[in-house]
């Protein structure tokens, strides 16, 4: 068995196994993004599943709910049972579960798979990173975190993109299909090229702390999805958050007093930690509603194809890839409070273009947008997942993985949920009369989303072009005020990072790689557990 990284020296073939890790990152965060233009496809009832509306969100929400439930879980047990043998696993998953959901045969079948292939990336994710954390030195660390945070910038924006394309040539299941050698050539190189690691003396588990882990972050989860399909009003949603806030609780309560915690909440202490996770979840929350809209914009007001429209978000994808391997440098040249507030900035102007789009916008500018969103997010996600690892020992890297994960997976349903919210009362209240001469199912349809709107119009004939100019209309002043919901969660963020991020730290001061070093340097004390 190869042997981890020492603080001197970092694993000889740390580079190499940095490529396995990004490949087996993408094929996980890819396969989410991928689905969303297969979703009209899926619906068809001759060339799909004919699944329902309400089928096709949970196709994409029972992956979230298991992926979000599992993943702190999934860390502490990597950390414990080893990184590589959870990494092979939750690969092996995530595999036969796609396989199964590119030929399943109702949409019962698909939902059920789905939240197998979470299960699957919950194990795969939060092992890359602490993986990295392991194999190389922690001066170079924030290089190759750099590298991993744009792989998952590059999974979000080509996703689309190579949905439309396997769309136009092969049958809906190809969207996950294409999983299924990627991850099989995944579980292979891991195998050959990846050492394992775990913790050395990981003490008992912490099973109630694991139970109430899984259980409140299950139902935040839930109480999230369920605000964005039904509203926050809802009992159901605002019933299971309040029930998620009093278990979450009790985990920390019991984190605070157990002799083996699962979470050492004390780090929360940390300015540091504590801005750096608030961060990540902030810029996903703003970035993910955002794709979300703009999604349903260029599908619908703008009559691009599922290729075309993917094609728009790959210029987020080349700010990622330019500019997230070097924020390391930036960092070191700037300080980490600089690069960030500036990322986070970068971040809401790209949002703020979309105040100026309309349905005859020239189509550049909302690729310019995306690449402001992509380079922005850049100097962002580096910054403050090193920031989250380093304030841990390496044998703890699965934990902290699992944080970094968790708040950005939260971060961003949280974000799809109430943009989605606004965008749909916004498009309510602004569509007026314009569906009162249709039949009643037919109007409430038309009332309740855009895509109601175009499907009553093209059963509508001459009628419903006048459906569709109103819906337009409606649903781009929807848009702007979702724009500006996002943009307030960016400025949020770069305000945090001004607050609480440490500034350039002097040349001849090394930076802090622990948990006890980023304390001192923010005078806080941790306690041992």
């Amino acid at each position: 068995m190869d042997a981890p990284a020492t603080t001197t020296a970092g694993h000889p073939r740390r580079w190499l196994i940095l490529g396995v890790l990004v490949i087996s990152l993408l094929v996980v965060v890819l396969d989410n993004t991928i689905l969303n233009v297969a979703l009209r496809t899926i619906a068809d009832p001759e060339h799909g599943l004919g699944a329902t509306q309400s089928q096709l969100e949970w196709a994409i929400n029972s992956y979230t709910l298991v992926f979000a439930g599992l993943l702190f879980t999934a860390g502490i047990l990597a950390d414990r049972l080893g990184r590589r043998i959870t990494l092979t696993v939750g690969l092996a998953i995530f595999a036969i579960a796609s396989l199964i959901s590119s030929y399943a045969s109702s949409p019962g079948q698909l939902i059920g798979a789905r939240a197998l292939m979470g299960l699957g990336a919950a194990a795969v994710m939060p092992a890359t990173l602490s993986i990295i954390a392991n194999v190389f030195t922690p001066t170079e660390r924030p290089r190759a975190i750099g590298i991993w945070a744009g792989s998952v910038g590059l999974a979000v924006a080509i996703g689309p993109l190579l949905g439309g394309v396997l769309l136009e040539h092969f049958w809906w299941g190809s969207v996950f299909l294409i999983n299924v050698p990627v991850a099989i050539a995944g579980v292979i190189l891991v195998s050959i090229l990846v050492p394992e690691s775990r913790d050395p003396k990981p003490g008992r588990i912490d099973i109630l702390g694991v139970l109430l882990s899984v259980i409140g972050l299950s139902l935040l989860t839930y109480g999230v999805i369920e605000g964005g399909e039904a509203g926050f009003g809802d009992i159901k949603s605002w019933g299971t958050l309040t029930v998620s806030v009093i278990v979450l609780t009790a985990f920390v309560v019991w984190q605070l007093r157990a002799k083996f915690p699962s979470l050492d909440v004390r780090l929360f202490r940390n300015r540091t930690f504590s801005a750096s996770t608030g961060m990540i979840g902030l810029v996903f929350f703003a970035a993910m509603g955002s794709m979300f809209f703009g999604a349903f914009y260029l599908q619908l007001v703008r009559g691009l194809g599922p290729l075309a429209s993917g094609a728009l978000f790959v210029p987020f994808a080349v700010g990622q890839l330019i500019f997230a391997p070097r924020s390391a440098a930036m960092v070191k040249r700037f300080g980490p409070k600089a690069v960030s507030t500036v990322g986070l900035l970068l971040v809401a102007l790209g949002l703020g273009v979309w105040l100026f789009i309309g349905q005859d916008t020239p189509i550049w500018l909302v690729g310019a947008a995306f690449f402001l969103m992509g380079v922005g997010m850049a100097n962002v996600m580096p910054p403050a997942t090193e920031s989250i690892m380093a304030a841990l020992p390496r044998e703890k890297a699965g934990v902290g993985s699992a944080v970094s994960n968790t708040i950005r997976q939260l971060g961003g349903a949280l974000g799809v949920a109430v943009l989605g919210a606004i965008l749909s009362s916004v498009y309510r209240s602004n569509l007026g009369t314009a569906a009162d001469g249709f039949p009643a199912q037919a109007a409430d349809a038309a009332r309740e989303s855009i895509s109601g709107a175009y499907g009553v119009a093209e059963q509508a004939g001459a009628a419903g072009s006048a459906l569709i100019q109103s819906a337009n209309a409606a649903f781009i002043h929807a848009m702007h005020y979702a724009s500006i919901g996002s943009m307030v969660f960016a400025v949020l963020g770069a305000v945090v990072a001004l607050i609480w991020l440490p500034g350039k730290r002097p040349a001849d001061a090394p930076a802090p790689t622990s948990a006890e070093g980023l304390a001192e340097e923010q005078g806080v004390e941790l306690v041992e557990a």
